[in-house]
């Protein structure tokens, strides 16, 4: 196998959302994946134009940025695989599994059986090895993602820019300075499509349930919602103001939201919200053990 650019470990729904992205920016990175899977091999080399393998090492061994897309509970053994091909060829390592904190991939990857984690970030030194763990969520799948990163104490700005551009294919990048902060993204972005969706699914069948056709009321649904995060987006203005902004004293919308303050609606969101995550840092602990 030949240098690349980018190398993925996983070669899953995000990932192949991740290079689609970047095929689609152009900038001509080179790209390999390791991947057991020999259909979603020959479909990331026939869509994208990529090398593909299943050798996890082989691919941690000639890459520049190498980003871990599997599942949490197969991180440990996938990053041992690649473990001494990372001390070698110290790449950039970006992980894209919720809940895999820096120190325990810095333990598994880079020899760091020192090191410890609070859950606040790594402490007792650096040993080298520049991290970022990020948390993407599902909307990448339409590049309108949301993604967070977190970087180790040994990326300096060149790692940090370029793992922001990495992530930034599939849509919008921002980074927090305290790992701990990463439960409560995992519970707002990470989890956030959900909530919205059972708000666009209760609004649906409630439309269908006064008469409106279930196509009808779906078409309705989705141009609401994306019509609300456009003006909020194109505003930029507070959430506060432009609700007020569609509220008449005394018209529907005011009914509609003086009958969701009496049920509960934002402690139930804020009680959601922390809940997520309090599990987050829960899966944390439990995926690093």
């Amino acid at each position: 196998m030949n240098d690349c650019d980018i190398g993925f470990i996983g070669g899953g729904n995000m990932a192949r959302n991740i290079i689609g992205g970047l095929r689609a920016a152009g900038g001509g990175a080179t790209i390999a994946v390791a991947e057991p899977d020999a259909g979603r091999r020959e479909s990331l080399a026939h869509d994208f134009g990529v090398s593909v393998t299943k050798d996890n090492a082989a691919v941690a061994a000639h890459a520049a940025s190498l980003i871990f897309a599997v599942k949490p509970q197969a991180m440990a053994a996938v990053c041992r695989e690649a473990a001494a091909a990372c001390r070698k060829r110290r790449p950039l390592v970006l992980s894209i599994a919720a809940g895999i904190r820096v120190g325990d991939m810095r333990r598994w990857l880079d020899g760091g059986g020192d090191a410890e984690s609070d859950g606040g970030g790594v402490k007792n030194g650096d040993s080298g090895l520049a991290i970022v763990r990020a948390m993407p969520n599902t909307p990448a799948l339409v590049r309108c993602g949301a993604s967070a990163l977190f970087a180790s104490e040994a990326c300096g700005a060149a790692e940090r820019r370029r793992a922001g551009e990495i992530l930034r294919a599939v849509g919008t990048v921002c980074w927090v300075e305290e790992e701990r902060l990463l439960d409560a993204v995992t519970a707002l972005s990470g989890s956030g499509p959900a909530y919205f969706f059972s708000m666009m699914e209760a609004m649906c069948d409630a439309a269908a349930a006064a008469g409106l056709a279930p196509d009808t009321a779906r078409a309705l649904t989705l141009q609401t919602a994306r019509g609300a995060a456009a003006l909020a987006a194109d505003e930029k203005i507070s959430f506060a103001e432009l609700r007020r902004r569609v509220t008449s004293p005394g018209g529907t919308t005011e009914e509609a939201l003086g009958i969701l303050r009496e049920r509960g609606f934002t402690d139930a969101v804020t009680d959601a919200v922390h809940g997520a995550a309090r599990r987050a840092g829960e899966l944390a602990a439990e995926f690093g053990a």
